[in-house]
Formats: C-alpha cells, sequence, structure tokens
C-alpha cells in the first residue's frame, strides 16, 4: 500500500525559490486548517500537565520550525490570559516566513543545527514540522538538538500516517475548496510522517 513507506519527496511549501507572495498565501491557508484542528491545543493542555501551573508563570519556549510564528503568538496570548509571561523564540530555514511576522523574536536557521547554548529554553516545540525532515537521521539529530537548549521539556507534535489520517485530510481539503497545490502538499505531509 502506497502508505507503508514514507514518502521522501519534497514538499512544494519547502521549495526555497518561492516568492514572499507565495509565502504568504502559503500561511494564509495553513492558519485555516490550523484553525479547525485546533494546532495549539495540545501544547496548552500539555505544558501545564507536565510542568505545573506554578512552573507555567513564566516560560522560554523555542518553536522549532514555526514558519510564520502564528502558534508562539497564539500560546503568548493563551499564556498572557492566564497571567502567565511566556517568551517564543521562533526558529525557520525560511526568512520570508519568519519576515511575516517581524513583532517577534525570529531566528533564521536549522533544527538540525540550533544556533544556542545548551538548556537556552525551558521548553521546546515542534509541530508539523518534523515530517518535513528528510532522514531518519535528520530527525534523530533534530532530536538532539532540541533536548540540547531544552531545560525542562520538549514537544514533538506531528501527522501519523494512516488511512485515516489520509482520508480525512483529503475530504478537508477538498471540502473546503483549498487549491489544488495546497491539496497535494497537505496530502502529502501525511505520507511523509510516521
Amino acid at each position: 500500500m502506497f502508505l507503508s513507506r514514507r514518502a521522501t519527496q519534497a514538499e512544494y511549501f519547502d521549495a526555497p525559490d518561492r516568492s514572499i507572495a507565495e509565502v504568504s498565501e502559503g500561511y494564509r491557508l495553513l492558519a485555516r486548517v490550523n484553525r479547525v484542528f485546533r494546532f495549539a491545543e495540545p501544547f496548552q493542555r500539555l505544558i501545564p500537565q507536565m510542568l505545573g501551573e506554578q512552573r507555567c508563570r513564566a516560560l522560554t519556549l523555542l518553536d522549532l520550525g514555526a514558519g510564520d510564528g502564528s502558534l508562539g503568538s497564539e500560546l503568548t496570548a493563551w499564556a498572557l490570559k492566564r497571567g502567565w509571561n511566556w517568551r517564543v523564540t521562533n526558529l525557520d530555514l525560511n526568512p520570508l516566513a519568519l519576515r511575516l511576522n517581524s513583532s517577534a523574536r525570529n531566528v533564521t536557521g536549522s533544527s538540525l543545527a540550533l544556533p544556542f547554548q545548551n538548556s537556552s529554553f525551558d521548553v521546546g516545540i515542534a509541530s508539523q514540522m518534523t515530517h518535513h525532515l528528510g532522514t531518519d537521521a535528520d530527525v534523530a539529530q533534530h532530536f538532539r538538538e532540541a533536548w540540547r537548549v531544552s531545560r525542562d521539556a520538549m514537544l514533538v507534535y506531528d501527522l501519523h500516517r494512516s488511512v485515516l489520517m489520509y482520508s480525512v485530510i483529503w475530504l478537508f481539503l477538498h471540502a473546503w475548496g483549498f487549491p489544488a497545490h495546497f491539496r497535494s502538499d497537505g496530502l502529502l505531509s501525511v505520507r511523509r510522517a510516521w
């Protein structure tokens, strides 16, 4: 079956030669998906569970593969509503994506060689980015680097390659009228997952 092995084909979303207009449009479309699938919820639930509310009053977070930084912005606003101070640093390979959120702390770099000292952040997070890595060795290096710079916790939230996930994503992207290239990337993301 086509889902029995992890796909290695690169996604169009990751093409380095896309214009700022294409990058911006891609993140606008992705924001629609993220709202429906509540992309911040796992971190909002798990970080307090793991660390306790007292520890959550002031945290530094590193968002690996942050793209436009929308997850960091949402987590910061959510924490603020609880009287907590969460400071998020966004790391991404694509400087154009980071420019879409110029008011945030943004760093252009690779999750495979993080430009930070050991234990620089309380928590490292990676949402829907690990499947973008090309090899199992890259994933292992990503995990090593993330743990190196995280003091308290590292949370990775990604897709699961299955017929059910593929079907749900296919149905959602078609029903909501997403463009063909975005649908193709969404389904490829599932095929690249574990």
